[in-house]
């Protein structure tokens, strides 16, 4: 039987100089565990407007469930001004607000929550207090809850990360969000200190942490399991944190250890880096060529 994901947060248009492309850390999670072969549903929402028929329609390209995707009659399709100068350091002009900014709560959000094997979420989709409201909500289920912490300067508050710490099993970070942690509760600007602190101060069960091009490692309960990383020609970043969080998702849910699920993870996000955007269609095999 497939494992179930529901992962909440923003859909949007990557607005490149290239040209527009279909992203947000959620929806990208979404698809990848999709393609991955889980049963993955997103909460978000669009505007009743053309940018949102069109992702809908992209959406519909990859046979993703739409049931969860509300269309907000007042608020517009979300979009971000990319600049993609330099390719490993993205930079990103998120437009406020937006559909997602006031995601409400329905009828069925409640099952399809309890109903599942994980839910993923992050900082950015909760920016405003509709979509907080909305999360704050689903939080109490029984499933692993998997927070992907997705900082996006100005758009977080540490008040409201330490409520979503409160109710984390699996926290993802990359190394600029490390030293962000760190200085906020006044620990040592390194990895393991860090995740020491977490450790002890909330209810999570492991930490993943990424590094870019290094790779990546996983604290759980004072184990730490380290990766280099795979060296591949990269096109872009764009999703590659998605990808990486999404194979250590799928191999997590099939029981894996943590070992092979953080190659795995290192695989996906490396595979990413190769391609444009953050959404591209593949399969395993194409993974495994990496």
């Amino acid at each position: 039987m497939k494992k179930k994901v529901v992962i909440f947060g923003e859909m949007l248009w990557d607005c490149l100089p290239s040209g527009p492309v279909p992203g947000g850390a959620p929806m990208n999670v979404a698809l990848n565990l999709h393609q991955l072969g889980l049963d993955s549903h997103l909460i978000s929402a669009v505007g009743n407007d053309l940018d949102g028929e069109k992702l809908l329609s992209f959406l519909k390209e990859f046979e993703l469930p739409l049931s969860l995707i509300q269309v907000n009659e007042e608020h517009e399709t979300s979009k971000v001004l990319v600049d993609d100068s330099d390719p490993e350091n993205m930079k990103y002009d998120i437009v406020s607000p937006v559909a997602w900014d006031y995601i409400q709560w329905k009828e069925g959000m409640e099952l399809e929550v309890q109903d599942t094997d994980a839910f993923v979420f992050g900082t950015l989709g909760v920016r405003n207090p509709e979509s907080l409201m909305t999360l704050l909500k689903l939080l109490h289920k029984d499933s692993i809850r998997l927070f992907d912490a997705n900082l996006r300067p100005p758009y977080y508050d540490f008040e409201i990360i330490e409520t979503l710490l409160g109710f984390t099993d699996i926290l993802k970070l990359n190394e600029d969000e490390v030293e962000i942690f760190a200085d906020y509760f006044n620990v040592k600007p390194d990895m393991i200190s860090i995740c020491k602190y977490l450790d002890q101060h909330f209810p999570m069960d492991l930490i993943c942490i990424t590094k870019g091009a290094k790779g990546a490692m996983i604290y759980k309960k004072g184990q730490i399991i380290e990766h280099p990383g795979y060296s591949v020609k990269v096109q872009d970043t764009i999703g590659a944190g998605d990808a990486f969080l999404s194979g250590f998702i799928k191999m997590y849910l099939e029981g894996k250890d943590l070992e092979d699920s953080l190659d795995f993870a290192c695989k996906l996000g490396a595979f990413l880096a190769t391609q444009k955007g953050g959404t591209p269609k593949y399969n395993i095999q194409d993974i495994e060529k990496i």
